[in-house]
């Protein structure tokens, strides 16, 4: 494998010396600024042989190296071992930046490399500030890849498919008038819709090309009487292409997108500014050109009635498994060998006996103990750690229906734990209890909620690195903008028909992890004479494990609202149960009061 690399990376050199350029710079990134990357363009997995899902390699002719997180420094470390490839740590002190390390190491007038279409905008115009000041320009290339990786895989092929409306709640038809308006799409107008989730939405159809998101890999342009879509041709079936045909947009195929942006003269073309350089440069040749967020980013992050509907059945199937699957749980960590990767695999049989199951909407976070302190832990066959009967489990899942996506962690008692984990176990679901009795006025955004999650966990020295809560999407990605609750500002505004995660923790390095996650739905709450104000709705509906729970430090509110929310729970989830597994479900939401 070290030797298959060095050879990778000697033909990338040549690419560049044919070229005249003096580094390449390979992203981690997809033509759609996408989350989850195809294989086909996991370009930088393959020229470093590091498998992170973040990174950023930089080659030159003689050197090179790979930034990463400090989720992946042991991981980098190892994998790039005999590569020839140095590991840079970010945000460590020490560490340059790519801009500070290329200019330190090459000529003035050197060009550096890019691919076009794995780049955005954003990112070119950033990384030609910084390397303008050592006087060295970063260009656009053909896809080097496309040359020297002779077994790359090819873009996926799989068939989307029309998703009814009676889980959309809207055609599509009234969907792109609704774009049209918030674009001002006239005459010479036209939008370009990259992101993969915006084009699933608008057009009322999902696919399974991208890991965990039900997406096809596609581009959308909408003109102000008609659309285009660019797809692979051979992935659609008739019944999709009449039904294109039947709200006017025309089929071409993927890569011709790029030509026809060059051949357009004298338009007004709106683009996101996550759009990919290589459209960007294309659209610009004789266009006038609009950066502004996408009006699909707002449009889809509101739900309607049909979706919030939708929402509520999926959460209620995705609780009755959840439960199925803590029961069997409970009980076979007393007899079973299980490791991380073994109940991973459990909660996933018992979702897919649900109806309307689609598959994970993220790849299962499966934490024992000291794992869960690892924020993005992910198990491997090497790595799984067996069960015992003491400590923590933390455990992050999700599913994909066909009326919504499910997000929830939930921290589990396997046995013993001490004083010092149940004490930040009651701290993190004060936070969490904080948070979800929330009620907030109009033109309130995440931001102005955070500290209501961590307020208890301040108090005693302790905060969380990570965001505090983000949006979900409908049946899409379990990721979706634009607004979230974190620390750093985030101005977008929370609205009723918003789901958003309500996700505090404690990770103690070495020891073990605690988070407990709801998604919600944002509703009106009020109207008075100082305006209107919105709360939360706890969509999740699983039991939040009460044995670790010091109820002491809780207030008679918070104990409150923990009776109450668990009261929803079995009153919603019973019916859907035996009776076994009602009475366990009872027990497991009985009221708590203070000793």
């Amino acid at each position: 494998m070290k030797t298959s690399i060095t050879e990778r990376i000697s033909l990338l050199r040549r690419f560049m010396q044919e070229n005249g350029i003096g580094a390449y710079i390979t992203f981690s990134t997809d033509p759609h600024a996408g989350e989850y990357v195809p294989a086909h363009w996991e370009s930088r997995k393959w020229i470093t042989g590091f498998t992170g899902s973040a990174g950023t390699a930089v080659i030159t002719l003689n050197d090179g190296g790979l930034w990463t997180d400090s989720r992946y420094f042991l991981q980098a470390e190892e994998q790039l071992s005999g590569s020839g490839l140095k590991l840079f740590k970010e945000r460590l002190p020490e560490t340059p930046s790519i801009c500070e390390w290329l200019g330190a190491n090459l000529p003035k007038g050197s060009k550096i490399g890019f691919d076009g279409y794995t780049t955005s905008i954003s990112i070119v115009d950033d990384m030609r500030a910084q390397l303008s000041r050592y006087e060295i320009e970063a260009v656009m290339t053909e896809d080097p890849y496309k040359y020297i990786w002779s077994d790359r895989p090819s873009i996926a092929d799989d068939k989307p498919f029309i998703l009814e409306e009676r889980f959309t709640g809207q055609s599509t038809k009234s969907k792109i008038e609704k774009i049209r308006k918030e674009a001002s799409i006239g005459k010479n107008d036209t939008i370009i819709i990259s992101s993969l989730d915006e084009i699933a939405w608008t057009l009322n159809m999902r696919g399974k090309d991208i890991h965990c998101n039900p997406l096809f890999i596609s581009y959308l342009m909408i003109f102000n009487e008609s659309a285009i879509i660019y797809i692979n041709s051979n992935k659609l079936s008739t019944p999709v292409i009449e039904y294109l045909h039947s709200h006017n947009i025309s089929i071409k195929e993927y890569e011709d997108i790029e030509s026809d942006l060059k051949s357009f003269a004298g338009y007004n073309i709106s683009v996101s500014p996550s759009i990919n350089y290589a459209l960007f440069d294309a659209a610009s040749y004789k266009n006038n050109i609009k950066i502004a967020e996408s009006p699909v980013t707002k449009l889809k992050a509101i739900k309607n009635a049909t979706e919030i509907a939708g929402f509520r059945e999926a959460m209620k199937r995705d609780g009755i498994a959840m439960v199925r699957f803590l029961i069997w749980l409970k009980q076979s960590v007393l007899e079973e060998d299980i490791t991380e990767l073994s109940l991973d695999k459990k909660l996933y049989e018992y979702r897919s006996e649900m109806k309307h199951f689609r598959g994970i909407s993220f790849d299962t976070i499966a934490g024992y103990q000291e794992h869960g302190a690892i924020v993005h832990y992910e198990a491997t066959e090497e790595s799984a750690l067996h069960l015992k009967s003491e400590g923590l489990l933390l455990l992050d899942s999700g599913a994909q229906y066909l009326d919504g996506t499910t997000d929830i962690t939930r921290t589990i008692p396997l046995g013993t734990t001490s004083e010092k984990q149940k004490k930040d176990y009651t701290l993190v679901l004060k936070g969490f209890i904080q948070l979800a009795m929330a009620e907030f006025p109009d033109g309130t955004c995440g931001t102005q909620l955070d500290s209501l999650a961590r307020m208890a966990m301040w108090r005693c020295g302790i905060n969380y690195g990570h965001g505090t809560g983000h949006g979900v999407g409908h049946f899409l990605n379990v990721h979706e903008g634009p607004h979230q609750i974190r620390m750093n500002h985030i101005p977008a505004i929370l609205k009723p028909g918003m789901t958003i995660t309500n996700e505090p923790g404690i990770y103690r390095s070495g020891e073990y992890g605690i988070r407990t996650e709801n998604t919600m739905l944002i509703v009106p709450s009020q109207e008075t004479e100082f305006g209107k104000f919105y709360k939360f709705e706890q969509l999740t509906l699983c039991p939040i494990d009460k044995e670790p729970i010091i109820t002491e430090m809780l207030s008679d509110e918070e104990i409150s609202w923990l009776n109450g929310y668990h009261q929803k729970v079995y009153d919603t989830l019973a019916s859907g149960l035996n009776q076994q597994e009602r009475l366990w479900l009872k027990d497991m939401t009985a009221p708590i009061y203070k000793k």
